[in-house]
């Protein structure tokens, strides 16, 4: 609703009492900027906040609280030109009385942005994810919009929430400038400064960070420390701010398993309790929850409720086969957590125990991938859910090309989820939790994994003859406006292999190169010939291959049909860009390989070449690495960084503080790498 025509709404601002100082200790406050975005993040006892300030000619003001996954925005008007904000000052946390006498927590700060007029749009105090939904496709629940009121120079928002519970409030106040008709008009210096206070009842949660977080072996890098502590809680885990301030179970999973070496032993099973607790009654993982007031609108739609009880989204693939081997590493292959193991899945979830919701989870996976083990076809591959275009962690509606089933999953995350329920079930722990049934299901896993392991793969691969390759890479290099010379010299006069992304509904390979063979290296004991194809995958110059001077690409189609091709841009969330954990993923992944002790030298020195390509790439971009993805565009004969949402063209915006770019911490880059001929 437009500025000029709200209401003014009576006794909008009939807090009670003066806002109060949080309490607790020094705050916990960063800043981050990347692309258009000026991002704060403050926290302090029963506040956290997440403050995005987005410049540009589409202004708008975000505060984001982990605290529900709730939030207040608002959107204004375009402006004639590209105006930039400031913030002036600290931000203050502060806890204020509601009409009602009850909590509300947040933050109160002081921002600037040089521009002639700022009329507000719209704005949205409610779920985080309806903030998001706004965001990305222009439209809100009409039974959360409020109307603003004015007082002098502030406008103001507040409601409860819709089951009456504490809600929500955002104040914006002219303390340089005016507010005349309902939009703020410029001092004579040409600026507008508001003091801003926005404010969430919802339930706080408990912060972790410090000693209590992380162990000595943590590395001494101050941004990804400071990300991760802002998304750790004892409750769970938030994947990432502003846009994902809660639990995602794919995200926790990975993280979880990245960090940890440096994570306390209570810290692994924090994330571990979290996604154990949220299990579908037949053992499926929960890949996003829905709680606060996006419960409550979902509740609407199913029943008619205003309850507020969580929805778990249980859409995913990937996370059922990830569960297995994340829990094997931590209560088999960690000498910590092989002290705690029965403890811990001897520990309560509610009614059950850890070890029982383990078990639902180990029985979906021996039935989901029963029917390949016995007649390893691809139609009996494990396939995306019906209706449903995504499935794994390309999440987005093109990124699996268009796909069926996923490349990640079949061949590396489903055998390697088999071979973790088969060790699990050989070291005893599981057997209070098993019963006769379940047992003789258990020690048939072992040959289920072979024949995934042994017959999927093959499912996948794809191979281009030469003639064939150095057409597609000079046309698509042409395409994109990047040379095609390193390119072409790299592949030479040879084929070029890979594992397709993805099959289509009749099981045709989708052509497209794919960084996901980073799961192998972490998960999987490849062979040889396996390491020497992923190594020169990696080692090759985007468009033979992956890799760029500004990171490691996760999806190249460039041996991939013109309509593929428009699914991967620079542009798609999922497309020719660079995401921070996948390189951690394969990081970790090359270290982990060149730790064996059975490999050839060539095929070492292959693993060792693509490591040096790879943290070559990693020390580039050190300023975007605990950021969620990245672009790149090419200009005055290089690959120069581009931060993803900045462009109109981008599908999205990258999240500031994302939890499995915060993974360096526990990666080590290794001693004497050498200087890399990444061809």
């Amino acid at each position: 609703m437009r500025a000029r025509q709200w209401v003014v709404m009576a006794g909008v601002w009939t807090m009670l009492g003066a806002a109060q100082l949080a309490h607790g200790a020094t705050p916990e406050t960063f800043d981050r900027s990347e692309g258009l975005n000026l991002n704060r993040f403050v926290r302090q006892g029963d506040v956290a906040a997440h403050i995005v300030l987005r410049s540009g000619t589409d202004p708008r003001v975000i505060v984001a609280f982990p605290a529900g996954n709730s939030g207040v925005g608002l959107w204004f008007d375009p402006v004639g030109a590209p105006a930039t904000w400031t913030l002036d000052g600290p931000a203050t946390p502060l806890t204020q009385a509601d009409a009602k006498g009850r909590p509300l927590h947040g933050v109160r700060f002081t921002a600037t942005l040089h521009t002639p007029t700022l009329a507000p749009k719209q704005a949205l105090l409610s779920s985080i994810r309806v903030l998001r939904d706004y965001q990305g496709q222009g439209t809100a629940p009409k039974d959360v919009l409020t109307s603003a009121g004015t007082d002098g120079n502030t406008l103001a928002w507040s409601r409860d929430r819709l089951d009456g519970a504490p809600g929500y409030a955002l104040s914006l106040t002219a303390v340089h400038g005016a507010l005349r008709d309902g939009r703020f008009v410029a001092a004579n210096d040409g600026s507008i400064t508001l003091k801003i206070t926005a404010l969430s009842g919802e339930t706080p949660l408990t912060p972790v960070s410090g000693h209590a977080l992380l162990n000595d072996t943590a590395r001494d890098d101050r941004a990804a420390r400071e990300a991760l502590a802002f998304l750790s809680y004892r409750e769970k885990y938030l994947a990432g701010s502003w846009r994902f301030d809660t639990y995602f179970g794919r995200d926790t999973l990975m993280s979880v398993r990245l960090l940890m070496p440096a994570l306390q032993p209570a810290a692994v099973e924090t994330g571990l309790r979290s996604v154990l607790q949220r299990l579908s009654p037949d053992g499926q993982v929960a890949h996003e929850e829905g709680i606060g007031e996006f419960a409550i609108l979902d509740h609407l739609k199913q029943d008619g409720s205003r309850s507020d009880a969580p929805v778990y989204d249980y859409k995913m693939v990937d996370s059922d086969y990830l569960l297995g081997p994340v829990t094997q590493a931590w209560l088999l292959d960690d000498a910590r957590g092989r002290g705690r193991a029965k403890a811990f899945l001897a520990s309560k979830l509610g009614d059950a125990h850890a070890g029982d919701a383990l078990m639902r989870n180990l029985r979906y996976v021996a039935a989901q991938t029963r029917a390949f083990a016995a007649d390893p076809t691809a139609a009996n591959l494990v396939s995306l859910k019906p209706g449903v275009p995504v499935g794994d962690w390309r999440d987005s509606n093109d990124g699996l090309g268009g796909g069926r089933y996923a490349y990640d999953v079949n061949a590396i995350l489903i055998p390697a989820a088999l071979d973790a329920a088969s060790a699990l079930y050989r070291s005893g722990l599981l057997a209070p939790y098993a019963n006769a049934q379940d047992k003789a299901m258990l020690a048939g896993l072992a040959h289920a994994a072979a024949v995934w392991r042994d017959k999927a793969p093959a499912l996948f691969t794809v191979t281009v003859d030469s003639a064939a390759a150095r057409q597609a890479i000079t046309t698509y290099a042409k395409a994109m406006d990047v040379p095609a010379t390193p390119a072409l010299k790299a592949i030479g006069d040879q084929p070029v292999q890979f594992q397709a992304l993805s099959l289509d509904a009749s099981g045709q390979p989708i052509r497209v190169q794919n960084s996901d063979g980073g799961y192998a290296l972490l998960f999987g004991k490849p062979s040889p010939t396996q390491l020497d194809a992923e190594a020169e995958l990696l080692r090759r110059p985007f468009p033979a291959g992956l890799m760029t001077p500004v990171g490691m690409l996760v999806a190249n189609p460039a041996f991939a049909s013109a309509p593929e091709q428009a699914r991967f841009s620079p542009g798609a969330y999922h497309g020719t860009v660079v995401w921070s954990w996948q390189q951690a993923l394969t990081a970790a992944g090359l270290a982990r390989q060149l730790a064996r002790t059975d490999l050839p030298a060539a095929t070492r020195k292959h693993l060792q070449g693509a490591q040096a390509c790879l943290w070559q790439a990693i020390d580039a971009t050190r300023d975007m690495s605990n950021s969620e993805l990245w672009s790149w565009r090419y200009a005055d004969g290089r690959y120069q960084v581009a931060a993803f949402g900045a462009s109109g063209k981008d599908a999205d915006e990258s999240n500031a503080a994302q939890l499995w770019s915060t993974v360096y911490l526990a990666i080590p880059e290794p001693a004497n790498l050498k200087p890399a001929a990444c061809r």
